[in-house]
């Protein structure tokens, strides 16, 4: 992974620092860090939430029209490369990124309606580090899904925005 690294900590990341790790990253692969790559990376840094290459796509052609697709798929996958996103699966074959510095929570997703709710919880962070001690391992990072229904879907209310 990039940040350790860098020598910067996950969550005090400013967007600069961002762009020197990716930088970095890129030039050690021997790779621009072309205005298209930029302006993909800012894109993904500046949006909250939970994106998709298709959302991400949208909010970069309306900056940069001349960027495609597999410009965006790209891009993501060097982003995640050098530990700057992390792609994350909420089911319905549909993948979506999260920024560094967003990893230190947990995730129920809606079965309903689709709609993921992050939440932070200190026992299971505490159980994944009673977990690698017991293990005689180092936890570097953790990921929980849970699924179930959301209280609108539960309820039946016909009226959830998300559905």
């Amino acid at each position: 992974m990039m940040l350790p690294e860098a020598g910067l900590q996950r969550g005090q990341l400013s967007v600069a620092d961002l762009e020197s790790v990716f930088s970095l990253f890129l030039h050690r692969r021997r790779c621009r860090y072309t205005p298209q790559r930029k302006a993909i990376a800012l894109a993904f840094w500046s949006a909250e939430g939970h994106l998709s290459i298709e959302e991400l796509f949208v909010r970069v052609h309306g900056m940069a029209p001349s960027v495609g697709q597999s410009t965006v798929y790209r891009t993501m996958r060097l982003l995640c490369e050098a530990g700057l996103a992390r792609e994350v699966s909420f089911g319905r074959g549909v993948v979506r990124y999260e920024r560094a510095g967003s990893w230190e929570h947990e995730h129920f997703i809606c079965e309903g309606c689709g709609r993921s709710i992050e939440f932070v919880d200190p026992e299971i962070d505490a159980m994944g580090r009673r977990v690698a001690r017991r293990l005689g391992v180092t936890l570097t990072q953790h990921r929980l899904y849970l699924y179930g229904l959301c209280a609108a879907c539960a309820a039946g209310d016909e009226t959830n925005p998300e559905m």
